[in-house]
């Protein structure tokens, strides 16, 4: 089914989450802003004043420290003095959490600030989301039911739209330099993902992969299909799954004038498209899909979720809780995923 776009205009600002406080998410989030300060007018971050204030000091240097000025909502940020972060105050932490430790008031803190700045973008108040990295223990120390990200705003936006969460499905798809890869199932442990690739999973998959890639300006979008079995099952000698769901699954799409293609070898299939030969890949399962994409450009990816009615971007990696609060995380992934939500056009 088909949805009212509900993101905001070119001209709002972009809503990020400060992620899980003790992780790197704040820190790189002022390192973002010292290294392109230019971002500070189209970003209000949502997160902990206090703990935010820390990771400018920590990350600042020169003579013209990052201040962080406080907001009380999105629209407030045209009143922002120039060299100031804008911060909106969305969770309460009642004291500052330790660095690089899992704990339920940091894992509290970080779905409060993905909650309100869903809202804001369902809202048409902001343009996107980009959220920093959350830690999925703290998540579940914290009581929250969702495992991350991804099902959490897909379970927010289908309670603004008032649809079940199966009318609203999502895909993740992570990008890199010169690599895109949608996921057809994204959480979920291996045994149980083998059961979610299902013909109706698979050609889902393809149809979101093929509506964001029009959208983004690819007309007809070169979509390789991953097989699940070693060489693709051999013809049924490795497994049957790709000869009986993954293949009639491309199939259809190539039947609804989708340009697809497979199964593939997944053991080449990103190789060939990392060569030009494809525009995107679809994987099977969560590792499928992130280990060539990490291995290729961690520094530079991009977690985009599909299907969503407002743009969300993300960082491609973690919390590094190991070197968390000695500011040497680098900015250059989030700057990456702010680039992509700025550069993306309305959801539809």
């Amino acid at each position: 089914m088909s949805h009212s776009p509900h993101t905001g205009s070119r001209s709002q600002p972009i809503a990020l989450t400060m992620g899980d406080p003790a992780g790197i998410g704040p820190e790189i989030i002022a390192r973002a802003l010292c290294e392109r300060p230019g971002l500070r007018t189209q970003i209000v971050v949502v997160g902990d004043a206090s703990t935010l204030a820390s990771a400018a000091r920590l990350v600042t240097t020169g003579a013209l420290p990052l201040t962080v000025a406080e907001i009380d909502d999105i629209e407030d940020l045209a009143a922002v003095p120039s060299g100031c972060m804008a911060v909106v105050q969305a969770c309460r932490l009642a004291a500052p959490v330790e660095i690089g430790r899992i704990s339920p008031q940091a894992g509290r803190a970080a779905a409060d600030c993905i909650e309100w700045a869903a809202q804001a973008a369902l809202q048409g108040r902001a343009r996107a989301v980009v959220t920093a990295p959350i830690h999925k223990e703290a998540l579940a120390a914290a009581g929250v039911a969702h495992p991350g990200h991804t099902e959490m705003l897909q379970s927010l936006s289908a309670a603004h739209l008032g649809v079940p969460v199966s009318a609203l499905p999502v895909r993740m798809m992570l990008s890199c330099p010169g690599l895109s890869t949608v996921l057809v199932s994204i959480h979920l442990s291996l045994r149980k993902a083998l059961d979610a690739v299902t013909l109706e999973q698979v050609l889902q998959t393809v149809r979101i992969t093929q509506a964001h890639c029009r959208r983004t300006g690819t007309a007809r979008p070169r979509i390789a299909v991953a097989g699940l079995n070693p060489h693709a099952g051999e013809g049924g000698l490795f497994g049957w799954e790709d000869r009986d769901i993954i293949a009639p699954a491309v199939a259809d799409a190539r039947r609804e004038g989708i340009e697809a293609s497979g199964p593939h070898a997944p053991d080449t299939v990103f190789m060939r498209a990392r060569q030009g030969e494809f525009d995107v890949v679809v994987a099977m399962y969560h590792d499928q899909g992130l280990i060539p994409v990490k291995l290729l450009g961690l520094d530079e990816g991009v977690n985009t979720t599909l299907g969503l009615p407002f743009v969300r971007t993300s960082p491609d990696h973690g919390t590094a809780f190991d070197i968390a609060g000695t500011g040497r995380a680098s900015a250059s992934s989030l700057l990456a995923a702010i680039d992509a939500a700025l550069a993306a056009g309305p959801t539809s």
